[in-house]
């Protein structure tokens, strides 16, 4: 028996109705404070995507940028997979890996690059601003866990000022992208918060590297007809903008936000995002010379103090009683534990 097969020597873990982990079952070994912190690098990692799709539409069209950074994705995170003798997940998550496939490594990049054909990196920014509350709403609704009124009062002011700052900068006026932006805002939500859930059962880069070895066939045939038919002049801004967003954004950036928000909750990790759009302001500035808003100082400091408040709100979580977890363990049994 090799090392790999050791770890992944199957355990038993309690069946619970709602698929989260519990007393005996996985956990992550990061407390508050590391798991925090690894949710923030995701964030930093997330404030570059705009800028770096700006950079990578300077040589390649839309399709093509959405599908060569899926493809170099899958390889890196097919070849970790590979490397590591990591076994497929276990058939109960596959249909929770389809929604973050369809929602961070297809929606999301796919609508926000068509967005920045005729938004700019400020106006798309306002996406980002409404996505923690977006996110808490679908982790509210997928695992019953009921955020505290302060949580939503200092969620709700973060999001105002964040949306304020962002429509202030982009002039506030409508673009034909705005609908694109929209919907990557749903099917993002979604997607994060079935990878939260699913980071409780395995490693979270697993579960951003089976989604995205999922989407390799796709993502090859996608760019073989996009490169056709797309114009690509690749200077060092395109190269350097495809190579971000498929190893930073879409793979290492996913990696450490799936394994914080396994360790804080998805609702709490959610709420860091507040400072994703003013930090793409920032890079808009350094990167792409958009002009920033003297008001930008103080929108940071309340953004600060908003996610502030939300890491500090208590979070309840769905407790399950004896009674309650014998029953279902009596329905249910018990189950190998697929967990790496």
């Amino acid at each position: 028996m090799t090392a790999q097969d050791s770890a992944t020597a199957p355990r038993t873990i309690a069946v619970s109705g709602d698929d989260e982990p519990r007393p005996g079952g996985v956990s992550h070994p990061e407390g508050s404070g590391t798991g925090t912190l690894l949710a923030a690098l995701g964030v930093a990692a997330f404030s570059l995507t705009f800028p770096a799709t700006a950079w990578g539409l300077e040589g390649l069209g839309p399709w093509s940028v959405t599908t060569c950074r899926m493809v170099l994705a899958a390889l890196v995170a097919g070849g970790a997979l590979a490397a590591l003798r990591v076994p497929l997940p276990h058939r109960r998550h596959w249909a929770g890996l389809l929604v973050v496939a369809a929602g961070v490594v297809v929606g999301f990049p796919l609508l926000t690059t068509l967005a920045l054909q005729t938004s700019t990196t400020s106006h798309a920014a306002v996406v980002v601003g409404l996505l923690p509350l977006t996110t808490a709403a679908f982790s509210a609704v997928r695992t019953g866990v009921r955020p505290s009124r302060v949580f939503w009062a200092a969620a709700l002011a973060g999001a105002a000022v964040v949306i304020a700052f962002a429509v202030q900068q982009s002039g506030g006026a409508p673009t034909t992208g705005d609908l694109y932006l929209f919907g990557a805002l749903l099917v993002c939500a979604a997607g994060y918060t079935e990878g939260g859930r699913l980071a409780a059962h395995m490693p979270g880069w697993q579960v951003i590297g089976w989604a995205l070895v999922g989407c390799l066939p796709l993502a090859v045939g996608g760019a073989a007809l996009s490169l056709r038919y797309e114009p690509v002049h690749l200077g060092v801004h395109a190269v350097a903008g495809l190579l971000w967003l498929a190893v930073g954004s879409q793979f290492v950036g996913l990696l450490v936000w799936y394994r914080g928000m396994a360790a804080i909750g998805v609702a709490r990790a959610s709420q860091l995002q507040l400072a994703q759009p003013l930090l793409t302001l920032v890079w808009s500035v350094l990167l792409l010379n958009e002009d920033l808003s003297p008001a930008a100082p103080a929108a940071a400091v309340a953004v600060l103090v908003c996610i502030g408040v939300t890491q500090r709100a208590r979070m309840p979580e769905k407790a399950a009683t004896p009674e309650k977890t014998a029953r279902k363990d009596a329905r249910a049994g018990a189950i190998p534990e697929d967990r790496p």
